[in-house]
């Protein structure tokens, strides 16, 4: 995937339906590292670095923008 292409949403981690299993995350727009929501637990989600195969949980407060798949259309991430 292009990088230069990619748009971002901001994440409200107030809302219960914030994340969801699959979602491409980051603590800033465009920055790094980038995240893919593995599984969601009541202390956050835990998340996979796409460039290093880490997995840890994270706070959702930590995790404030959301790739948005509609601003990339014909491209797959990951």
């Amino acid at each position: 995937m292009n990088q230069s292409r990619i748009e971002w949403v901001h994440l409200d981690s107030v809302a219960p339906d914030t994340l969801r299993i699959g979602d491409v995350v980051s603590a800033a727009a465009g920055g790094l590292p980038i995240y893919r929501v593995v599984a969601l637990a009541d202390a956050g989600a835990w998340v996979r670095d796409e460039d290093h195969a880490a997995v840890r949980l994270l706070p959702i407060s930590r995790l404030h923008w959301k790739f948005s798949p509609a601003a990339d259309e014909g491209e797959a991430w990951g």
